[in-house]
C-alpha cells in the first residue's frame, strides 16, 4: 500500500513524480525522452529490472515478468504518481492478451495505488483513441520472435494487420545479427526509409506503427529527437505514426492530468485535444 505521506502533496519533491521500469541490461532512453516534452513540474525517476544473466531472450521476459511488481512497488514506496514500463515486447511476451495486461496493471494499481501502463498495452489504447481499424507494424530492431509476438498481440487488440517487418526485411541490414550488434542505435536516415517502405508494402492502412523506436543518430554521433523525426515523417507519408514509447507518454501525461509541451508526434497532440 502506498505511504499515506504522499498524499500530502508539501512532502513531494517534484509535483508530478513518475517512475520508469526497462528490461535488464538496457540502459533506456525513455526518462530523457519523456522530459524533453514534459511540462514543468513533472520529474522522472527510473529502475532497470534486475537479473544477473539477461540476453533479451522472450522466456527471460516471461521468468522475470513477476518483477515489475517489484518496480511498481518500489516507486509506489518512493512517492511516485505513475509508473511507466519501457519494452514493448514485455507486454506480449508468454502469449499475454491486452486482456491480460490490462487485468495485471489493474492489479498492481489496485495494490499499491499507483496507476502502471506498459508501452505494448499503451499502443493498443492509443490506435483505439484515434480510431484506427487496420495498421501496418514497423519492426525496427525488433527481432523476429518479439515482432511476431507484438504484431499478434496487436491482432488481439482488434487490429487487422496489413504488414508487419523489421530493418532486415526492409532491406536496410543484411542479417539481424548485423540489427542486434548495433545495440538499439542506427543511423538517422534509417527513420524516414523504413517507414517509406512500410507504408508501400500497406498503402490503405489507418496508421503505421514503430513497436520498439530505434534510437536514431545524426551524422555527428549525438540522438536525434525522437518526436521531431516523427513528426516530419507523418508530413512526408500523410499517415499518423504511433510509436510504443510516444504511447506510454500519452497515457501518463493523461494520468497526471497534465498537458505536454513542444514539438509532438501525432499521438501527444490527440491529448490536448482530449483536454480542450
Amino acid at each position: 500500500m502506498k505511504p499515506e505521506r504522499w498524499n500530502d502533496p508539501t512532502k513531494k519533491i517534484i509535483p508530478h513524480q513518475v517512475g520508469f521500469t526497462a528490461p535488464p541490461h538496457d540502459f533506456d532512453a525513455a526518462p530523457h525522452d519523456f522530459l524533453r516534452i514534459a511540462p514543468e513540474g513533472v520529474g522522472a525517476h527510473g529502475r532497470l529490472i534486475h537479473a544477473g544473466e539477461y540476453a533479451h531472450q522472450l522466456s527471460q521476459r516471461v521468468d522475470n515478468f513477476h518483477k515489475l511488481e517489484e518496480v511498481v512497488h518500489c516507486m509506489s514506496n518512493a512517492g511516485a504518481d505513475v509508473v511507466g514500463q519501457v519494452g514493448t515486447n514485455w507486454s506480449h511476451a508468454g502469449g499475454k492478451t491486452p486482456a491480460d495486461i490490462r487485468g495485471f496493471c489493474d492489479r498492481m494499481e489496485d495494490t499499491y495505488q499507483v496507476p502502471l501502463h506498459m508501452a505494448g498495452m499503451s499502443l493498443v489504447e492509443a490506435l483505439h483513441s484515434i480510431g484506427a481499424k487496420s495498421i501496418a507494424v514497423n519492426g525496427g530492431y525488433f527481432w523476429p520472435d518479439w515482432r511476431e509476438g507484438t504484431t499478434r498481440f496487436l491482432a488481439d487488440g482488434g487490429f487487422d494487420i496489413h504488414y508487419s517487418g523489421n530493418f532486415v526485411d526492409h532491406g536496410l541490414m543484411a542479417t539481424q545479427d548485423e540489427v542486434n550488434e548495433a545495440t538499439w542505435i542506427f543511423p538517422g536516415d534509417f527513420a524516414m526509409r523504413s517507414f517509406e517502405y512500410v507504408a508501400k508494402q500497406a498503402p490503405d492502412a489507418d496508421a503505421l506503427v514503430i513497436i520498439g523506436m530505434p534510437n536514431f543518430r545524426r551524422a555527428d554521433g549525438l540522438p536525434l529527437r525522437p518526436v521531431s523525426i516523427l513528426r516530419e515523417i507523418e508530413e512526408a507519408i500523410g499517415k499518423p505514426i504511433i510509436a510504443s514509447d510516444c504511447a506510454l507518454y500519452w497515457n501518463i501525461f493523461r494520468t497526471l492530468g497534465v498537458a505536454p509541451q513542444g514539438d509532438l508526434p501525432h499521438i501527444l497532440n490527440t491529448l490536448q485535444g482530449d483536454k480542450t
